[in-house]
């Protein structure tokens, strides 16, 4: 490594190596790319078949819940790992140098507008592409045995009575409905989307693909996600700010949560 692309030391004078230093590079290769895109994914669905999914039926709670416990355990861990990094780079745990598009270049004006934008886009299309689900579900995936698969959203929390499916989303809710997706945000966004420079405009794209097909408990979704989530990420990087897409992201998840437990608790909305 050249003294040009060499990072700062810590604390105690140490540099970053070997696959810590390739972490931090300014690039990625596309295979490694790849997988830190995917691996985080196939280890939620391992997570949920071996320990959340037993604990969860043996609960007797929706099988939703498990899902929440799963991405939990895996994303939270992730963050962790994001600050860690941040501490072999600079000596002390935080996001600096890790996580990019973070030094707010756009004017708060510019984030609102753009950013309620792309989150009205993000929560209109995913809900009218839902029939789009619907179909690649029905010709390619009515294989996929998970409990409560399929294109309805709803499916992970039918079956039980109504208390119960209130009482899982209000356990679920701070997790599911904003921090996870603002964890997700941060890995995919902040730190793999600007290690990507060889593939130029292309990068938004790459990224947002395999992060739709990071979510292997929904594969008949990668198609709406790439059409619902692209703008808020091509944005993100085309503007170098992570709020963009954080508004996107997590706010359209946090947007639906709150109007899901507002019906369900209302009445206007049964299982």
């Amino acid at each position: 490594m050249d003294t040009a692309t060499q990072f700062p030391a810590d604390s105690r004078g140490a540099q970053p190596k070997g696959f810590v230093a390739k972490l931090l590079a300014d690039r990625h290769s596309v295979p490694f790319s790849i997988a830190l895109h995917l691996v985080p994914g196939a280890v939620i669905v391992a997570v949920y078949a071996f320990v959340a999914a037993p604990l969860v039926r043996a609960m007797g709670f929706p099988i939703f819940l498990a899902w929440a416990i799963a991405l939990a355990i895996v994303l939270f861990p992730l963050q962790l790992f994001l600050l860690w990094l941040g501490k072999k780079k600079t000596g002390r745990f935080t996001l600096k140098g890790v996580v990019r598009y973070r030094d707010k270049p756009l004017s708060r004006g510019k984030v609102v507008g753009l950013g309620a934008a792309c989150l009205v886009w993000m929560t209109g299309v995913s809900l009218a592409l839902t029939p789009l689900d619907n179909i690649v579900y029905h010709w390619f995936f009515t294989w996929v045995d998970y409990q409560g698969a399929g294109p309805d959203g709803t499916a992970y929390l039918q079956g039980y009575p109504q208390e119960l499916v209130l009482t899982t989303l209000l356990i679920s809710a701070p997790f599911t409905g904003f921090t996870l997706p603002l964890i997700e945000e941060y890995y995919f966004r902040g730190f793999l989307l600007p290690r990507l420079p060889q593939l130029g405009k292309w990068a938004p794209f790459f990224n947002t693909f395999f992060f739709s097909v990071y979510h292997f408990w929904a594969p008949w979704t990668v198609l709406s996600k790439l059409v619902f989530l692209y703008p808020g990420v091509w944005l993100a990087w085309k503007k170098q700010d992570i709020r963009l897409s954080i508004t996107m992201h997590p706010g359209s998840t946090l947007l639906m949560t709150v109007a899901g437990l507002i019906a369900l608790a209302s009445g206007a909305y049964s299982m």
